[in-house]
């Protein structure tokens, strides 16, 4: 499909005129970081216009039990995949600005749906522009040019950077807008989490999408730093990446560079550099050090926020609290750390990695499924990088179904390797659906269904791997 973004501009125009008639609305967002993000934009949107409004942030399955009670009705976030026959019938109107697959035609808005989805148009939703940025391109029109940093925000939260290393799309421009405000900087640097807070060597003991002698050694790491002449410490202080100059990077780089480029296949090597070095955002208002100046280190206390099901002290803060609201994300964010490090201590005490042809997996009844995925990708760096990793618990209501996550290393997405894609087909045969990103995906399937899921699941990898 020819990319048309005059067409979406168009929608835009509607939406605006939409909202602004509005004297009652109802915001839907998806629970997740780029779903709050984009709830945050449309709630700060409505505050400005001093519009009414409610904010309520939901997973997928709630969709079917919602009622119709408001004047507008807006989805962010979701919508576009999800059936909604009940709001398409009524007389209230409905927006929806999602990035997802659409499973519904372009529609024109005149019965008062809208629907505004960039695969409509020719833009690809999974890496061009998230929720939060289809939200942000609603709030420019209206001048709302200084809420881009959420934007920036919403697709970093979302991976849409994970495979070029870089925004790209509409993307790309909700970050210029974020640039000539003087709200984000953007810098190409290592693409080691924990820019702002992380001391270095615990930052480089992390770095595990191919197993290092570096990879959850930090005495290791230390004596890395120290081979590469980088000092560990200015006076008392601890150095994190963000103190390093660029001689000192481009060490670490070429170092990094060099040892994955030995533990790998050939087929992998020319990947290598741009799973060290990638573009980073900073939100340069905030205070330097603290984990919101870095765009993937708030995303994480957002997300933090959602899987504990708090995302309105997240809300609270994307809206400007830097009091309350901030202490207590930076509250949830320790209990979160100290969740996951009780629960990896739990499956590698247990010896609970187990390794089947073309992938490993670990069942984590006792996990709640909100973080099931968030482990699977810290268990990654103790499995086989090779072999992407999966995680199973049961959800959370009374159906006894299981709750699917799958997390691999960035060099198989490299390789065109798109798990979200292979996980909807295997769930669907086993009476489940899922899908997701190319290396972080998930699935819902019957309780009775892991064996043969697994099953079918390894046997679709032969000849991929």
């Amino acid at each position: 499909m020819a990319v048309n973004g005059k067409d979406m501009d168009k929608s835009l125009a509607k939406a605006n005129e939409m909202v602004k008639e509005s004297e009652d609305v109802k915001i839907y967002s998806h629970i997740d970081c780029d779903g709050i993000s984009a709830g945050a934009i449309l709630s700060l949107t409505m505050d400005r216009l001093e519009i009414d409004h409610e904010i309520e942030f939901i997973n997928l399955d709630q969709i079917p039990e919602l009622e119709k009670e408001n004047e507008l009705t807006i989805f962010s976030d979701l919508g576009s995949g999800q059936k909604l026959d009940n709001f398409q019938t009524s007389q209230s109107k409905v927006l929806i600005l999602d990035h997802h697959p659409p499973v519904r035609k372009i529609s024109s808005g005149e019965n008062g749906f809208l629907e505004i989805n960039p695969n409509h148009h020719g833009i690809d939703g999974s890496f061009q522009v998230s929720g939060g940025g289809m939200c942000y391109l609603l709030a420019k029109t209206f001048g709302y040019h200084d809420l881009s940093w959420i934007g920036v925000l919403s697709a970093v939260g979302d991976m849409q950077n994970s495979l070029s290393g870089k925004l790209t799309g509409i993307n790309a421009g909700i970050l210029e807008d974020g640039v000539n405000k003087g709200l984000v900087g953007s810098v190409n640097d290592l693409a080691i989490y924990g820019r702002q807070t992380r001391p270095l060597f615990v930052a480089l003991s992390y770095f595990g999408d191919v197993k290092l002698p570096i990879t959850n050694n930090r005495n290791e790491a230390i004596q890395f730093l120290k081979n590469l002449d980088i000092p560990i410490r200015n006076g008392k202080k601890q150095r994190t990446l963000y103190d390093l100059s660029s001689a000192e990077k481009g060490r670490i780089f070429t170092e990094l560079v060099r040892m994955m480029s030995r533990e790998v296949p050939p087929r992998y090597v020319r990947y290598i550099p741009r799973l060290v070095a990638g573009d980073a955002y900073e939100f340069l208002k905030e205070e330097e050090y603290s984990p919101l100046r870095d765009a993937s280190e708030f995303s994480t206390a957002i997300n933090a926020c959602s899987r504990h099901k708090n995302p309105n002290v997240a809300l609270k803060v994307l809206k400007g609290d830097r009091g309350m609201a901030l202490d207590e994300m930076e509250m949830q964010g320790k209990e979160h750390r100290q969740y996951l490090a009780q629960k990896m201590s739990w499956i590698q005490e247990e010896d609970r990695i187990i390794h089947l042809k073309n992938l490993q997996y670990f069942q984590g009844n006792g996990i709640k499924s909100e973080v099931i995925g968030t482990i699977a990708g810290m268990i990654l760096s103790y499995g086989d990088w090779r072999k992407p990793m999966i995680g199973f618990t049961h959800t959370n209501d009374e159906s006894g179904g299981l709750k699917v996550s799958l997390r691999c290393s960035r060099l198989l997405a490299f390789d065109g390797i798109h798990f979200g894609h292979i996980i909807n087909k295997v769930a669907a045969k086993v009476g489940g659906s899922g899908g997701g990103h190319s290396m972080a995906c998930g699935a819902y399937i019957p309780g009775g269904k892991q064996d043969e899921f697994l099953k079918l699941f390894d046997e679709t990898l032969n000849g991929i791997l």
